[in-house]
This record gives structure tokens, C-alpha cells and sequence, in this order.
């Protein structure tokens, strides 16, 4: 017979930035709100170009949408005048892993990127 997975919290991973204070903030609230939260710094654990793809599809944006536009790269990349394709927009986040919105809060159903509130994400 096999147990029922009655109250049995739902993975959380969470992909941030360890220094990131938006990202700690959003942790340690899920945390507090018992989450089982899975924690990846993609600044020394970095995405893979399918990785990331896949992540950015299931949150369904354009990867446009998912640059961080304070990070100095992007000016440095000029990518507000410098069009890219979605391929080449992928790669760059993540060969500078600083362009990638964060954190980025996986649940069972939902992928939540940026400041969260945690409220939704139970």
C-alpha cells in the first residue's frame, strides 16, 4: 500500500543571485512560509542555453522580457538599439548571466520571475 502525499509541500526551486537583495527577500519569505525551496545560484551554477530556453518558455515571454535592463551589460551591449534574435538574446544571457531577470521561483504549475509576491506563490 502506498501513502497518500497528503500535506506534502511542493518542490519550490528558486534560480537567483546569492548577493541579489530581491532574491533573498523573496526566499526567505517562502522559506518562512515552510516552502520546500530548492536554491540555485546561476551566477556559479550558470544555465545552459536549452536550460534557460526551456525556463524562459515556460514562463511564456519573449526573452526580451526577460533582461534585466540595469545590468551594465546591457548598455554595454547597447541592446536597447542593437536588435537580436531570440537565439542570440538567449546566449548572451547566458554568457552574462547579470542580463537574467531574477530571481526566477519554479512551483509544480508556475514559473514567477522578478519581485514576487509570495503570497501567489502557494
Amino acid at each position: 500500500m502506498s501513502k497518500k502525499k497528503e500535506g506534502k509541500k511542493s518542490k519550490i526551486i528558486a534560480y537567483h543571485k546569492t548577493s541579489c537583495i530581491t532574491c533573498k527577500k523573496s526566499i526567505s519569505e517562502m522559506e518562512r512560509m515552510k516552502a520546500d525551496v530548492e536554491k540555485r545560484d546561476f551566477f556559479k551554477d550558470p544555465f545552459t542555453v536549452t536550460e534557460l530556453t526551456k525556463i524562459i518558455k515556460m514562463t511564456g515571454k519573449k526573452p526580451s522580457e526577460m533582461i534585466r535592463k540595469r545590468d551594465k551589460m546591457y548598455k554595454e551591449l547597447n541592446l536597447e538599439n542593437n536588435k537580436k534574435t531570440d537565439s542570440q538574446i538567449i546566449q548572451l544571457m547566458v554568457k552574462y548571466p547579470g542580463l537574467i531577470m531574477r530571481p526566477i521561483i519554479l512551483t509544480e504549475n508556475k514559473v514567477f520571475v522578478g519581485k514576487i509576491d509570495s503570497k501567489i506563490i502557494r
